[in-house]
């Protein structure tokens, strides 16, 4: 598991000054009417300081005042959105593209290989399995068939160790709540067993088959799983064909409710390693307990949360991992636990300038990915710690997967890049070559386009990447609608990656950028540590850096300048609107969290607190305030263009947090462009989504950026 404000006087002078070329014409815009949102007189006191919050009433979805508005905005944005005359062949160009076979990272497990796979349109990808990959696969299991509208979506599973049943959750919806099942893998067809109120684990098998562990939280009341506080995660063992009301406790810390667990077992079954988490840092206790004696005691190896820890093998007694500590880049090291103190550990594969960022055991081989400036190279290492060699990779992009044992002599990655489809590789590690398994085949020529990394500089002088992806023979003119997207938190690195939805826009001629910020995880932990908590301005510093960088190197400017990103992204749009709106054209705001006051009081959101601080806290809440989207919001400010967009069954972000900053900024915008809220019904916080919805949407953004930014398209 691991989730502002500038003068409006000088607008003019910061938007010259960033401007080489001619400033374009902003389109014409019809009167908005927004719908009514009372102001309540909701005052809460901070540390002896008194923040109004007018928009309280919005936070209970289901009020009858709230469903009037919520009804009334769609109504509204709808309406906008509608009028766009190059909406239908965005959406048909999207469609057309989507519509190519798309395959996932096959695993192999039990004598049998596993894979997933989507035709190109279906709502879900189905999993499959075969017992030799030059045979047709088998479904095994086809979420599609789960729900007419597609909103059942397969989130996690895994098989046992013989091959022969598989544990498998569904979501509904959108929700972070997942029910698991059991299905023999032979006959297709599930046992009775049915496990619920499990969020953010996954399941390890024993290595006899006979069951499997799993966290869960306490069943929430009545009404409230979308909304209430997730707290008291306990570690449970599960024996197959029992009720889950019979599942044995393994391990809780009724002292510690914000501590969550994470069982997984070790590849020879014969020891259960606990991962202690707390909130959304990496940094993890450690936990192990004997499997191959009766009644094994549980030990502790790691009793703190200064480093992060991933388990990834033994030999006997001897524990592997990939850790920071002392390495905040990232090492690989070992630890005998029968003597398990930190001065008898061996480093295995030593810090580098490149930021490990995951590691597997295949082969008996250390497969390595590293980051080197946001995009992938990955090396080989023996066990020993020597190097044996590296996987080339086609270019400038993103692999992922290694998944195998250490029996095995084969593996599978994934690389994508801006331009390049998700391809599917096979590697040979005793050969030490990739082949080609799957390679897409959609309807456009990847060398038509070309990606460029180039470096900005922030407030305080530190260097910010910045990928910038377009079609050949771009004319660096001041004049191109161009997206800026960002991140920048929870340790998160964002990469290159390929997106349908994005090639359209490139394809109407539009400008890619994805900034490296700081907060994300692309150069190691203080690269993280140096974006968040009482540093979290210079993520917004960076962002307003690579901006200013790409209007200043002619690439656009600020009426074509877009931003966009989701979740803590959308607090970076929110927080970049409401303190630079004179730097951009136009933000697309996705299941953002706006309110960094009370966030902490939703579901997951306490969790958060290790990268944002707290408003209980008083020097943090001063950072928070000064910050916050919501508490930012200048009345009689010319805004630019804002397109909001959340689900009624976010609840990751609850969606009250986009309601509320839709209504403050609608409340205050004195200029002419829209500043409007998409609400989705039966959709969550974005993972499962349906194909369909997935294509309605990204139609909607783009449509909406031809629209606000004057785009002319063929």
């Amino acid at each position: 598991m691991k989730e502002k404000i500038l003068f409006v006087g000088l607008a003019l002078v910061a938007a010259c000054s960033h401007s080489p070329s001619a400033p374009s014409v902003q389109p014409a815009f019809p009167k908005f009417e927004y719908p009514a949102a009372e102001r309540g007189d909701v005052v809460d006191d901070y540390h002896g300081v008194a923040v109004a919050d007018p928009y309280r009433w919005l936070e209970d979805p289901d009020s009858d005042a709230t469903r009037a508005w919520l009804k009334a905005e769609n109504a509204l944005t709808f309406g906008f959105l509608e009028t766009i005359p190059q909406r239908s062949r965005i959406h048909a160009r999207i469609t057309a593209l989507w519509d190519y076979e798309k395959y996932g990272v096959p695993f192999k497990q039990g004598g049998r290989y596993f894979y997933t796979k989507n035709d190109g349109l279906q709502n879900q990808s189905v999993l499959y399995w075969t017992p030799r990959l030059e045979e047709p696969a088998r479904v095994l299991l086809d979420p599609n068939t789960l729900s007419a509208d597609g909103t059942v979506h397969l989130s996690n599973w895994a098989i046992s160790d013989d091959g022969r049943l598989i544990a498998y959750g569904l979501a509904a919806a959108g929700s972070d709540w997942n029910e698991w099942k059991v299905r023999e893998i032979d006959s297709g067809e599930d046992l009775v067993d049915h496990l619920e109120w499990i969020k953010f684990s996954g399941v390890s098998w024993t290595k006899d088959n006979a069951g499997f562990f799993y966290s869960r939280y306490p069943e929430p009341d009545d009404g409230a799983a979308l909304e209430d506080l997730n707290f008291y995660n306990k570690l449970y063992y599960h024996r197959i064909g029992t009720p889950q009301s019979e599942d044995t406790l393994v391990y809780e810390r009724p002292d510690e409710k914000k501590w969550g667990f994470n069982g997984e077992v070790s590849e020879d079954g014969n020891f259960l390693i606990v991962s202690i988490w707390k909130g959304t840092d990496d940094r993890n206790m450690l936990l192990y307990q004997r499997l191959d004696v009766e009644n094994g005691e549980i030990a502790t190896l790691i009793d703190d949360f200064e480093s992060a820890y991933q388990f990834l093998g033994n030999d006997g007694a001897v524990f592997y991992f990939k850790t920071t500590f002392e390495a905040p880049r990232g090492r690989i090291i070992a630890i005998d636990t029968r003597n398990a103190e930190p001065e008898h550990w061996s480093e295995v594969v030593p810090q580098s300038e490149s930021t490990i960022e995951a590691v597997s055991w295949v082969g008996d081989r250390f497969i390595v990915s590293y980051l080197k400036d946001a995009h992938s190279e990955v090396r080989v290492f023996r066990v020993t710690g020597d190097p044996a060699g590296s996987i080339d990779l086609p270019g400038i992009g993103s692999a992922s997967g290694f998944y195998g044992k250490r029996e095995h002599s084969e593996t599978f990655y994934a690389y994508s890049s801006f331009a390049t489809p998700t391809t599917i590789y096979r590697y040979d590690i005793r050969s030490g070559e990739s082949s080609v398994f799957r390679a897409p085949k959609i309807g456009f020529d990847p060398a038509s386009y070309e990606t460029e990394q180039v470096f900005a500089r922030s407030k305080d002088g530190t260097r910010v990447p910045i990928f910038i992806t377009y079609k050949k023979g771009l004319e660096r003119n001041g004049a191109n609608p161009t997206y800026l997207y960002g991140y920048g938190g929870f340790n998160i690195s964002i990469t290159p990656w390929f997106s349908v939805e994005n090639l359209v826009w490139m394809e109407m001629g539009g400008v890619y950028a994805v900034a490296t910020l700081r907060g994300g995880g692309e150069y190691g932990e203080q690269w993280h540590d140096d974006g968040r908590l009482l540093k979290k301005q210079n993520v917004f510093d960076d962002f307003a850096a690579a901006g200013e960088w790409l209007i200043d190197n002619r690439y656009t400017s600020t009426p074509k300048l877009a931003i966009g990103g989701g979740s803590n992204g959308g607090l970076l749009v929110g927080a970049s609107i409401t303190q630079r709106p004179e730097l951009f054209g136009a933000g697309l705001a996705a299941v953002g969290v706006m309110d960094m006051l009370r966030f902490q009081q939703f579901t997951i959101g306490w969790a958060w607190v290790d990268d944002y601080g707290s408003s209980d806290d008083p020097e943090q809440f001063r950072a928070l305030r000064a910050y916050s989207p919501l508490h930012n919001v200048e009345p009689g400010t010319h805004y630019p263009a804002l397109l909001l967009t959340t689900a009624d069954h976010d609840d990751r972000v609850v969606p009250a947090h986009s309601f509320k900053f839709a209504a403050e900024m609608q409340s205050a915008q004195a200029g002419p462009a829209p500043v409007l809220i998409r609400i989705e019904t039966r959709a969550g916080h974005g993972s499962g989504k349906p194909t369909a919805k997935i294509i309605e949407e990204a139609t909607d953004r783009w449509a909406f950026l031809v629209r606000v930014l004057g785009m002319e398209i063929d």
